[in-house]
């Protein structure tokens, strides 16, 4: 019954098995067996040597990777709604040093190249204006749309030319994978990428998200940024486990896919109100408070989206028989 947030979902009970598993006295810090398996276990997921480190938000998984790749007095390009701009506090700055965050449009929460390259030709070469040292992307994004291979190819081709490094914000980047039904390395480093947050948490972990370094030797400087910042977890095995429990068996993408079939089931009952295509876990939908307030009387919670307009989160914990009743409530309006 509650559609609030995929953050809310319970823990996964493979996850809490893995956590429970990994209780037993080994090194501490990332030293333990554990972690050391991290980065084979992601460069077989990938198709190529990469190198992963754990931490416990997604926020630091964002941070730690524009701070690794954009100095104080630079600038990092995102879209005016990406969760680095209207939902981390200012972390971004916080962790960079300083660092701006140069905003474009983009419908959906999505940007292009064109949008990229408009906002380059307003920033002079000169020590009075902030340049771009990267840009970064969600993938789904805060409206629930996905990038394909092509779209971040392209974005991946200006950052080259324009020597720009790019970042993935991955929070549901197991839900975008599942909608693709592409290879990961095919929307990330094959099309560009140099840094992803891979979040878990989200997908039925506890408070364990991955960032993938596909240039290894970036991730060195990220390491020291990890401890500075108060993230390199004393017991670092128990998150290293649950990244390592939903590699296997691809528990990672079967738990999105569960996600993203009840989100169909959902935006199904009611194409009209939809507000934009639902790609992922997440529906937005025409509603009017008096329409919300006759689903939540029926049990359902859900996230206020403005006026007018609701958010609904899918998780994956639920089954097709959970989407059914909020989807009948939803078409019965």
């Amino acid at each position: 019954m509650r559609y609030f947030s995929d953050n809310a979902a319970p823990v996964h009970p493979k996850i809490m098995q893995a956590i429970a598993d990994a209780n037993f006295v080994d090194t501490a810090y990332d030293g333990d067996a554990l972690s050391q398996r991290l980065d084979a276990a992601f460069s077989d997921l990938f198709e190529r040597d990469v190198a992963a480190l754990w931490v416990s938000t997604g926020t630091a998984a964002n941070c730690l990777a524009l701070a690794s790749l954009a100095l104080p007095h630079q600038g990092v390009i995102c879209h005016r709604e990406a969760h680095i701009e209207v939902d981390e506090c200012g972390a971004p700055g916080f962790y960079t040093g300083g660092a701006k965050l140069m905003l474009v449009d983009g419908d959906g929460a999505k940007i292009s190249p064109q949008t990229v390259t408009d906002l380059l030709s307003t920033i002079r070469p000169d020590v009075h204006q902030v340049q771009a040292a990267a840009v970064s992307i969600t993938n789904a994004t805060e409206y629930g749309l996905v990038y394909r291979p092509d779209e971040v190819a392209a974005l991946g081709a200006l950052c080259r030319d324009r020597k720009l490094a790019l970042h993935m914000d991955g929070a549901r980047f197991g839900n975008a994978i599942a909608t693709l039904g592409c290879s990961p390395a095919d929307v990330t480093w094959r099309a560009g990428v140099n840094v992803l947050s891979f979040g878990f948490a989200k997908n039925g972990g506890m408070n364990a998200e991955a960032l993938i370094y596909f240039d290894p030797a970036l991730a060195d400087a990220a390491r020291y940024r990890r401890k500075r910042a108060g993230h390199l977890l004393s017991k670092g095995r128990f998150l290293a486990a649950q990244l390592l429990a939903f590699l296997e068996g691809d528990l990672w993408i079967d738990n999105a896919r569960t996600a993203n079939a009840a989100a169909r089931i959902i935006a199904e009952a009611a194409p009209e109100r939809l507000l934009h295509s639902v790609e992922a876990n997440e529906i937005f939908i025409r509603l009017s408070a008096i329409e919300a307030a006759a689903l939540r009387s029926q049990g359902f919670d859900f996230y206020d989206w403005g006026e007018g307009a609701a958010r609904l989160v899918t998780s994956w914990h639920h089954r097709d028989a959970d989407a059914a009743p909020l989807a009948k409530a939803i078409a019965a309006l």
